[in-house]
């Protein structure tokens, strides 16, 4: 999907604080994933196999996944969380690989002296972890993400507090960037600017019906928007 290029050029000029969601984002986690949630849904005696059900907790936190697709109350959801993270802490964290172009879109950004930050459900310590481990850290000024005792999991919290950590910039300065609607709305309920970059796990018509007001179709193409290349 491609957004015309004449007014991106207008509008994008402005925007010095770049924020990135993580999964679907910056890193494609499918396999670490949908590894976790079925092993976590069969100890719950759920067997589920479709890829198309798995790939719906890519984006939104744990706790609303299980409630929202499977009908578990909150203890349950709490209970699911927690298995699933004896598999992921150990092996589902680094089955994953860094999305094509990202590293080119965050050096690019970096160099021209925008200030980027990591605003993901994600638990913090884990996206840290990952970033480190692909060496990818270095171009973010701010790692923001979930706490493990379940607090801040909901996107638009995640984007306040970067925000707090980045001194609370102008909010017509900040661009948030994402793979699917949880990020867009999250990005409206704090009064920033939102662009989609459709990836695997992107429902057509997803960013439209989310309001985004942008829609990349590379990190590469936005970060060459947003320094008029």
């Amino acid at each position: 999907m491609h957004f015309p290029f004449g007014k991106m050029v207008i509008i994008l000029e402005n925007f010095d604080v770049i924020l990135f969601d993580l999964d679907g984002t910056v890193i494609d986690s499918e396999e670490g994933i949908t590894k976790c949630v079925r092993y976590t849904l069969e100890k719950f005696g759920i067997t589920e196999n479709s890829r198309e059900r798995l790939i719906r907790f890519i984006g939104p936190s744990l706790i609303y996944s299980f409630t929202e697709f499977y009908g578990f109350d909150k203890a349950q959801a709490e209970a699911a969380v927690a298995v699933y993270r004896e598999r992921y802490s150990v092996t589902g964290i680094m089955e994953c690989r860094v999305i094509d172009g990202i590293p080119e879109a965050l050096k690019l950004l970096s160099e021209s002296g925008k200030r980027i930050g990591l605003a993901t459900s994600k638990p913090e310590v884990y996206a840290e972890k990952i970033l480190k481990a692909f060496e990818i850290e270095k171009y973010f000024d701010v790692i923001t993400g979930a706490e493990l005792d379940g607090s801040r999991i909901d996107k638009a919290d995640v984007i306040e507090e970067c925000l707090r950590r980045m001194g609370y910039p102008d909010r017509k300065s900040v661009l948030m960037v994402g793979d699917r609607k949880h990020d867009i709305e999250g990005a409206k309920l704090c009064g920033v600017c939102s662009a989609g970059i459709p990836y695997n796990f992107t429902e057509p018509g997803e960013f439209e019906a989310a309001g985004a007001e942008y829609i990349f179709d590379s990190p590469v193409s936005l970060a060459r928007a947003v320094l008029r290349l």
